[in-house]
């Protein structure tokens, strides 16, 4: 009963039907679990999407062209960092075989929010799937799914403080999906296994809170961004900002380029050492030396020493000098 109320809840505040939701482990299981079934019970032959995909998208749709399962094609990037609308349809108008077209409502690491009506819009004129992964917005924007004519969106609990390891995958009513997991008759049969109940319970009260008190909360988030952006334009020379940052973006994040220097090799590491959570790439990535792959996508002429900062509303004024005043300290 608490899963069904539950389910009911989070179909509410999506505008959606309560049986088009289905509880997973978290954005990656619906992930892979859209792209699986587009290709095995839609008949997709052919996948469109982006370079700069988190990699629960991009690891899929690379594993299934190994196979020879399906082909893919990247679509375009303009020089801010959003897709290019118009190679997105040409490249549909151009294929006569089925394609999905699986591309993120916001990236996790610039913040640039995809047109999704206009994505929709054009999926419905060539006839393709589309699959997007919203785990950015579920919970940080009111998403009305009766509105916005898609296939299937995947969403994370612990992006709106949540619990971590629980997520959804919405199907819409008019697509005829196949379970990913086998062997029980959970979630309608559509994901074998036991429950998550306490995750799912967590989910459904952490979206109602965050819906509750969205005006407020995404008003300050908004305001910590911009005092941010305004703070290290003003006290440190030749800063950037990758993206689309005070346009098309998400308000929850601000990805900042540090001119390379040998003071600024060793930033992210010594940010951590002052107790400041920043990660060079995506959040999953923090702590991780490799070089960022949206980034490294954008191709810009001066890459700088990239930095992924994330506000929530316990963040404070008080934290973002903390963070300025350490920053210039070190640069």
């Amino acid at each position: 009963m608490a899963i069904e109320n539950a389910r009911k809840s989070v179909a509410g505040l999506l505008n959606a039907h309560p049986g088009e939701i289905f509880f997973t482990s978290g954005g990656t299981e619906s992930n892979n679990t859209a792209i699986l079934s587009a290709i095995r019970d839609l008949g997709c032959t052919h996948i469109i999407t982006s370079p700069i995909e988190h990699h629960a998208v991009l690891h899929t749709v690379a594993h299934y062209a190994s196979r020879k399962t399906i082909s893919f094609s990247f679509v375009k990037l303009l020089a801010d960092g959003h897709i290019d609308l118009k190679d997105l349809e040409a490249q549909l108008a151009g294929r006569e075989d089925k394609c999905l077209v699986t591309l993120m409502h916001a990236n996790n690491e610039i913040g640039n929010l995809l047109s999704m009506n206009v994505v929709s819009a054009l999926c419905r004129k060539y006839n393709a799937v589309f699959h997007s992964d919203c785990v950015q917005t579920v919970g940080h924007y009111p998403i009305d799914l009766s509105r916005m004519d898609i296939d299937f969106i995947s969403a994370s609990g612990h992006k709106f403080h949540g619990p971590k390891g629980v997520g959804i995958l919405y199907v819409n009513s008019n697509v005829q999906a196949k379970p990913l997991l086998h062997g029980g008759g959970q979630e309608r049969n559509m994901r074998a296994g036991t429950e998550n109940l306490y995750g799912i319970v967590g989910f459904a009260r952490a979206l109602e809170l965050a819906m509750e008190r969205y005006e407020q909360d995404s008003a300050y988030i908004k305001k910590l961004k911009a005092y941010m952006t305004t703070q290290l334009l003003q006290h440190l020379p030749g800063i950037g900002f990758n993206g689309d940052y005070d346009g098309s973006c998400l308000y929850t994040v601000l990805n900042t380029s540090v001119p390379q220097s040998a003071k600024s090799e060793m930033l992210l590491f010594n940010l951590d050492i002052h107790g400041i959570c920043v990660s060079g790439g995506s959040a999953c990535s923090s702590g991780a030396s490799q070089g960022s792959h949206v980034i490294n996508a954008l191709k810009l002429d001066d890459i700088g020493v990239a930095g992924r900062f994330s506000f929530c509303k316990y963040n404070t004024m008080q934290e973002v000098d903390k963070v300025v005043e350490v920053l210039t300290g070190l640069i």
